[in-house]
């Protein structure tokens, strides 16, 4: 028998632990060279692991672990052939060696053989939470696993079809469009005091600790100031059309903050700096990197656009959508998530109307948006109707004055109500 030990491996320099969240492969499985044959959750991102050998696969972690880097996961025991139950040496030797079985009589008829197994409508831990939070019986999904296992994306396929076939109302999705609001909670009985514990993923809890770190560590204020969008609005409706047919991707508003923001992030360095872990120097950068808070099922994630200050719209716009579509999805690797110079973060798609974002360490700064409402206003001693927005600036008081905080909203404010200065960058 020859193994092979399969290892957790170097994934960055700052991820030191992972948990396992899901098997790929069943134990005792064959698996080829390099095919996935389970999922890590690390502090900033889901990855697969690939097989380093070919071979019968065997547990030595089980899902939920919480597994070190060089921690051993599986071996692999390369001597196992594939389906053949044996080595190809041993497959082969034993089809010479072996004579010649008689024909069986024309009466006889092969016996069918059961498709059912211990595993058949078994869930994996990750698939059955799925089920559960989306009101799934598992007894009604087929599993395409091995024995019939019910995998995670037989339960994701599952709860989507159990929520079209459930109408529900629809809520308003980040790029403007609708989406099914989530399936309610099975109902209770009368009076029922149930409790439910589960184990916090590796994301919430990396969340956890950093926001309380954010908290704790920083000197954090929070400014206010209101948008009239009114100019914002008229421009995208004058030249949306022209625009997707040019490049394929709407004009969005977060296209038009980012670019607002990094125009004024260059004409203030400090607010666009962070102060170094001895706390006895500050970073100054001469580009901007924004980091955009992209909802998931496991958790807040905030990857980075580099250089917003050299992109156009268009290329803001593409790269949004594919980040947000790779986070919903868990495929963004490490260096998607690293580095980052300022944060902003959208509250209005849920319908906040304000709030006091915490900062992403270690930058110095986050902007929060907020939902857009027709509000009165008035305008030349007239009172108008106008759609306005709340803007938050959360910063570290140690790196930024409150001067500085405010002067750094008003200049934004002033690009999004005349865009003209934007666009010409004035």
């Amino acid at each position: 028998m020859s193994i092979v030990e399969m290892k957790v491996p170097v994934i960055g320099e700052s991820v030191t632990e992972v948990t396992l969240s899901e098997w790929l492969k069943g134990d005792g499985d064959y698996v080829e060279l390099d095919e996935p044959i389970c999922e890590f959750e690390s502090d900033k991102a889901t990855l697969e692991f690939p097989a380093e050998a070919s071979g019968k696969l065997i547990y030595v972690a089980g899902e939920g672990d919480d597994l070190k880097i060089g921690a051993l996961v599986a071996k692999i025991d390369t001597s196992a052939a594939g389906e053949g139950g044996g080595s190809p040496a041993q497959s082969e030797k034993s089809a010479a060696d072996t004579p010649a079985a008689p024909a069986p009589a024309a009466q006889s008829q092969p016996q069918p053989q059961s498709s059912e197994s211990y595993a058949t409508g078994t869930p994996s831990p990750a698939a059955g939470k799925i089920l559960r939070e989306g009101n799934v019986d598992p007894k009604t999904v087929n599993g395409t696993g091995r024995d019939g296992r019910i995998t995670k994306a037989d339960a994701v396929s599952a709860a989507a079809a159990e929520g079209d076939r459930k109408p529900a109302p629809a809520a308003e999705s980040k790029s403007g469009g609708k989406q099914q609001a989530p399936a309610p909670a099975a109902p209770q009985e009368a009076f029922s005091r149930n409790v439910r514990t589960e184990k916090m993923s590796r994301m919430r809890r990396t969340i956890a600790s950093r926001l309380v770190s954010a908290k704790n560590e920083t000197a954090m204020l929070t400014t206010f100031n209101e948008v009239d969008l009114s100019a914002v609005m008229e421009l995208r409706q004058k030249v949306q059309d022209k625009f997707v047919k040019k490049h394929g991707v709407k004009l969005g508003f977060m296209s038009i903050f980012a670019k607002a923001c990094a125009q004024v992030l260059m004409e203030m360095p400090d607010v666009n700096a962070h102060i170094g872990d001895d706390e006895k120097e500050l970073t100054y950068h001469d580009y901007v990197d924004i980091s955009f808070a992209v909802s998931t099922p496991t958790g807040l994630v905030v990857p980075p656009i580099h250089n917003i200050e050299s992109l156009h719209f268009a290329d803001i716009e593409k790269k949004l959508k594919e980040l947000a579509a790779k986070a919903r999805d868990n495929k963004l690797s490490i260096e998607e998530m690293t580095g980052g110079t300022f944060t902003i973060t959208n509250g209005g798609v849920f319908g906040s109307m304000m709030s006091t974002p915490i900062i992403n360490k270690p930058q110095s700064a986050i902007l929060g948006m907020h939902n857009i409402i027709e509000r009165p206003i008035a305008v030349d001693g007239q009172v108008v109707i106008r759609p306005m927005m709340y803007i938050a600036l959360s910063y570290d008081h140690r790196v930024i004055d409150g001067s500085s905080s405010v002067t750094f909203l008003v200049k934004v404010k002033e690009l999004l109500e005349d865009p003209t200065l934007l666009l010409l960058g004035l």
